[in-house]
Order: C-alpha cells, then structure tokens, then sequence
C-alpha cells in the first residue's frame, strides 16, 4: 500500500493516549494512517482529531492535531497516510 508522509509527531499524551502531529499534509478522519520511527510501527485509522480541544473532520498542512493512538508514540516518529 502507498504511503505518503503528512507530518511528524511533536508530543505524545499518555492520559488519554494522544499524538500531538505538525502536520504536513491533509488528515481527515476515517484515513488510515502509519507512524513510525526507530522503536514505533503502528498502524491504525484515526476516529478522533481535534485541534485546540476541538473536534474536527479534517486538518490541513501547518496545523497541529491531536489524533489518539492506540499506544504510545514518540516525538520525531514520521505519520504516513495510507492507500
């Protein structure tokens, strides 16, 4: 499956499980996405994004979101959308 590179992890949120991502590219929800670094291989479909404690549907490139993960990641891990 292609992989496109939309961001990179700036914060990571253990209470709930939440990325914090400088995005890059677009990101909706429903995207099935990858984040991977030297110790993170993950990959999952975002069901929940928001910016400053907002729910949002989409986000675009230079904006920062929170998407929650299903475990942890670290800063500096690279977000790749899927298909």
């Amino acid at each position: 499956m292609p992989e496109t590179e939309i961001g990179i992890v700036s914060d990571f949120f253990a209470h709930p499980v939440v990325a914090g991502i400088d995005l890059t590219g677009e990101l909706r929800l429903g995207d099935q996405i990858r984040v991977k670094g030297s110790t993170t291989d993950l990959e999952f479909q975002v069901q929940s994004m928001q910016i400053d404690h907002a729910n949002v549907d989409a986000a675009q490139p230079g904006q920062a979101v929170g998407v929650t993960v299903p475990e942890k990641v670290r800063r500096g891990d690279r977000v790749y959308k899927l298909g």
